[in-house]
């Protein structure tokens, strides 16, 4: 098993060059499957960690998030990137706080969003977005971990697509100490180009949650990172309702016969810790 601080350094030289992928796993099944295929790191996803408790996202405690954190981090051999949300917290202080709890779980990188919670008012303002990410900033320079940090703005997926605002943002992230960009909902090639030319050289992470685009075309445009969020964990649950509502509606099991096979599934999981 690689430390920690090897697994901050990995994290951080996946960003110095290329593209590469980190999907999201949601328990620590998902994450050991997800490793046993070679991704070089993984991240955390909110939605599909809330999907898991029953909960919907953005309803999960900052003490189950970082029991979260903690197992994912520890199930794994390589780096992961925490979904850290909003921090947990509105002041700079309080976030600050919270992720230097958040540097204690053995995580390498982690990002703090400006959404606020609140569908009518979804972003904070611009200057306590950008002091919440400086504070992010002190409490892992001060933790001497070297996690990653991503600043991260919601505005496409949060109902206010201003690519300008969206753009202006990141650039104030990215000079508050944020290491890496971060804007989900973005999709067309200009929307992303825009933004890696406008934080270069800072890497960029982009959200692919649906097929509108390939690893190849993202690395051209200059994207370092692409993520999945929740998608795996809903395709997962897809295909589970798609079997439940077979047997419910029409008595029939075909969906079995594509499911993983046991010797598979317990020859990457192992023995039970």
């Amino acid at each position: 098993m690689t430390t920690v601080p090897e697994r901050c350094r990995a994290f951080r030289n996946l960003h110095k060059s290329g593209c590469f992928v980190i999907p999201n796993p949601w328990d620590r099944g998902s994450a050991r499957l997800l490793a046993r295929l070679g991704f070089p790191a993984l991240a955390t996803t909110s939605s599909g960690f809330a999907c898991s408790r029953g909960r919907s996202d953005g309803h999960v405690s900052l003490e189950d998030t970082l029991a979260h954190l903690r197992a994912i981090a520890e199930s794994v051999d390589v780096p992961v990137n925490a979904d850290f949300e909003g921090g947990f917290a509105v002041a700079p202080d309080e976030v600050a706080a919270n992720v230097t709890l958040a540097t204690r779980t053995g995580i390498a990188g982690l990002s703090i969003e400006d959404f606020t919670g609140d569908a009518g008012n979804p972003l904070f303002d611009f200057e306590l977005s950008v002091e919440r990410v400086r504070a992010a900033r002190r409490a892992i320079d001060d933790s001497g971990t070297g996690v990653l940090l991503t600043g991260r703005s919601e505005g496409f997926i949060r109902g206010r697509p201003d690519l300008g605002e969206t753009i202006r943002r990141l650039t104030a992230f990215a000079d508050a100490g944020a290491d890496c960009l971060y804007a989900p909902g973005i999709r067309t090639k200009a929307e992303i180009t825009a933004i890696v030319a406008a934080v270069a050289p800072k890497p960029v992470n982009v959200l692919v949650g649906s097929d509108f685009t390939t690893v190849s075309e993202l690395a051209d445009a200059g994207v370092r990172r692409i993520s999945v969020g929740g998608a795996l964990a809903r395709v997962a649950y897809g295909g589970f309702l798609q079997a439940a509502r077979e047997i419910a509606e029409r008595g029939t099991f075909s969906a079995m016969g594509r499911a993983i096979p046991f010797a598979e599934i317990n020859e990457v999981l192992g023995p039970v810790d």
